[in-house]
């Protein structure tokens, strides 16, 4: 299998023990990609991030930054001492914070900022209690137009809003996309998922997908299934 297929599945290390981590990334030979969130990066820090670096594999760096524009710039910088694909910033931190994420990506070659939009946990009914009197297909179209006339072309959005993102911007955005079920696993807390195959058909060009795999009996397996599903289109 070409490893341009095998990254675009971006493993969701979300463990509370390092040894686990090191453990599925041991044994899942085939994946190239994970990505390190909250959870992890702050039990863990860099020793994460260094096994997968000693590893050679791709890191998606979600930590999704949302401050003052000063504050998210250093914070990018930061990052890159980590090596990361990916970082990801909240669109909601506004123009001038996401171009000051542009600004500080531009002295690393291969990294690239992703704009959060609406998180994949929420519904109409969350975003209204927050004061956002849109739909969420709405509210995701209006932040990455944001993201895009600040200097973006990569988001993070759920399944749902493939379609209409594609149709707006066409192939002008990268999409990756949380909310990947394969059908014979569980929903979890995700509100607005796809099956892998549903995704990468409405246009998704990486999919993140954790429990699936990390909670199987069989990682390798698990993997080698979806994978087996988004290349046999």
């Amino acid at each position: 299998m070409s490893r341009n297929m095998r990254e675009r599945i971006i493993v969701a290390l979300d463990f509370d023990r390092f040894e686990v981590a090191e453990s599925l990334v041991e044994t899942l030979k085939d994946a190239i990609f994970y990505k390190v969130g909250l959870q992890a990066f702050m039990k863990y820090g860099p020793k994460i991030l260094k096994l997968l670096k000693e590893k050679k594999k791709s890191v998606f760096l979600d930590l999704k930054f949302n401050d003052i524009p000063n504050t998210v710039f250093w914070a990018v910088k930061s990052s890159m001492i980590y090596d990361p694909r990916f970082v990801s910033i909240h669109l909601s931190g506004g123009r001038e914070m996401i171009k000051k994420a542009v600004l500080a990506a531009q002295d690393s070659a291969e990294m690239k900022i992703l704009g959060v939009s609406v998180l994949t946990s929420f519904s109409d009914k969350d975003l209204a209690e927050t004061g956002v009197e849109m739909t969420t297909d709405d509210a995701v179209v209006k932040l990455c137009s944001l993201g895009v006339e600040s200097g973006l072309d990569s988001f993070v959005c759920s399944p749902m809003e493939l379609k209409p993102l594609r149709a707006k911007f066409r192939g002008q955005i990268r999409l990756v996309t949380p909310g990947i079920r394969p059908a014979w696993a569980a929903k979890g807390d995700q509100k607005r998922v796809f099956t892998p195959r549903m995704a990468i058909e409405a246009g998704a060009d990486y999919l993140v997908i954790g429990r699936p795999i990390t909670a199987s009996k069989d990682p390798n397996g698990a993997f080698t299934v979806i994978l087996n599903e988004i290349t046999g289109l």
